[in-house]
């Protein structure tokens, strides 16, 4: 233990001097005027040539934002349906698949009556009005509090994908053993009690917790760690200590029954997050190459991490452990990754894999409950350690986004020596621990009343493919 206690130590202590010695600068881009000669362009063609410009700057916006809502699309669907899908036993992978999928398509249909105007509409400091109830008055005009280059309906479905793919998370721990009728209650009441608030209070106009317009708590949380994954972990462990382990676990083996498939959805979640990350920027600009690069350094750098620690412990490092390091660290730094330099990303990812894979092989087991795929000790447990290190690690030289009243940059992170904003982060954590906790014990408690939640025995031992669908994933003929 005491091995990877250093190697924790270590690697913050880097990481505040790797941050503390980033500096960039932005080169300005010279206006239309300026590049023109006055004596020989009037003054109405270069407002024709800017209005040209800002024209073209507006599609190419657009079009970068429309193909992160479909990298994001694709992390929970085929990503996280075969991420998930290998890691269960071969007669439960068909219904593990269906509850990414069918995900896909229920939220979509909450999204478009409700859930965007809870989460984006003008309301309190905590849920969003019902101004935008039905989609109304979202179309192609901007919302410039938002998004000034795109559209509003651009910006709703690129929010659409985060909603669809967070319920998703929580399915890997109660996988195996949940009733289908159930998953999809608690899946509908989960996404309006939980996620609509808490992405309103981050994300939305008057939230309590939003950064960048004037929240009472501004915590940093640029595409979704608080949002996303604390709330999708915590719940994930909640669902687990609630329904209880499955038939024979653990003393039965229940290994994946394909790495495979993990595999190649742990490369498909790996492309999908630069949509998911450098989206966040919401235009096709310099953030969104910060965000881009921090994303991909952060998830090597766990993978690294996570493999040397079981290589430590275990003796040989394991596939399985490399894509879950890899996960591990897109979830930290997905807070983190519009704030940070692309050093402290190496940082964060590398703390992050080490960390991650002591609460999955340590933590876990040292209490004994069955978070079947490790939802929280990956996502909530990476989460937690990311949206907290973005406090220490956020700088003004990747972006600016606390300012004075004269417009000029003030210090962001605790490298920039506004250490505070750790505090700031760690309200951000326990809202989002204590929303997820309490809300989804409330949850779990009506759904289990009105249809129960778990499937009888005989069905869990048959497996869910046959039992919930009717179906095998797999038929062999000799």
């Amino acid at each position: 233990m005491k091995q990877y206690v250093f190697v924790l130590i270590l690697g913050l202590a880097f990481g505040l001097s790797a941050g503390k010695g980033v500096a960039q600068t932005a080169s300005q881009p010279v206006s239309m005027a300026q590049a023109a000669a006055p004596s020989q362009v009037s003054a109405a063609q270069v407002q024709k040539l800017e209005g040209e410009i800002a024209s073209a700057q507006e599609a190419g916006d657009n079009a970068w934002m429309l193909v992160c809502s479909a990298l994001v699309l694709m992390m929970t669907g085929p990503g996280l349906a075969l991420f998930y899908g290998g890691l269960v036993r071969k007669k439960n992978v068909l219904a593990t698949m269906m509850q990414s999928f069918s995900l896909m398509a229920l939220v979509t249909v909450i999204w478009a009556i409700i859930g965007f105007s809870l989460c984006f509409a003008p309301g309190n400091s905590f849920i969003g009005g019902l101004q935008h109830i039905f989609l109304h008055a979202v179309g192609r005009a901007p919302d410039p509090t938002y998004a000034a280059t795109i559209p509003l309906e651009t910006y709703m479905v690129f929010q659409l994908m985060f909603a669809i793919i967070t319920p998703a998370l929580i399915c890997g721990a109660f996988a195996e053993r949940m009733k289908f009728s159930a998953m999809v209650l608690f899946m509908v009441l989960w996404s309006l009690i939980i996620y609509d608030p808490m992405a309103h209070m981050v994300w939305g106009k008057g939230g309590f917790l939003n950064a960048s317009l004037g929240g009472a708590f501004p915590t940093l949380d640029f595409a979704g760690g608080t949002v996303v994954h604390i709330t999708s972990g915590v719940s994930a462990l909640v669902c687990a200590l609630y329904l209880g382990k499955r038939v024979g676990y653990p003393h039965e083996p229940m290994p994946p029954h394909s790495v495979v498939l993990s595999f190649i959805g742990a490369c498909l979640l790996w492309v999908g997050w630069f949509g998911f990350n450098a989206g966040s920027a919401l235009a096709a600009n310099g953030l969104a190459t910060s965000a881009f690069v921090a994303t991909h350094f952060g998830a090597a750098a766990a993978a690294i991490g996570w493999a040397i620690a079981e290589w430590i412990r275990n003796g040989k490092p394991s596939v399985l452990g490399a894509i879950s390091g890899a996960v591990a660290g897109l979830v930290a730094i997905t807070p983190a990754s519009g704030f940070v330099s692309p050093m402290s990303a190496l940082v964060i990812g590398f703390v992050a894999g080490v960390f991650c894979y002591l609460m999955v092989s340590k933590v876990k087991s040292r209490f004994g409950y069955d978070d079947s795929l490790d939802a929280f000790g990956v996502h909530g447990a990476g989460g937690t350690i990311g949206a907290l290190l973005t406090g220490v690690f956020a700088t003004a030289a990747i972006n600016p986004i606390f300012k004075d009243g004269q417009g000029n940059p003030l210090p962001v992170g605790w490298v920039d020596g506004h250490a505070g904003q750790v505090l700031n982060q760690l309200v951000g954590v326990l809202i989002a621990w204590g929303m997820a906790i309490v809300g989804t014990l409330i949850i779990l408690k009506i759904v289990d009343s009105l249809i129960g939640l778990r499937v009888p025995e005989e069905h869990e031992i048959q497996g869910l493919d046959l039992a919930l669908h009717g179906e095998e994933g797999y038929t062999f003929e000799a």
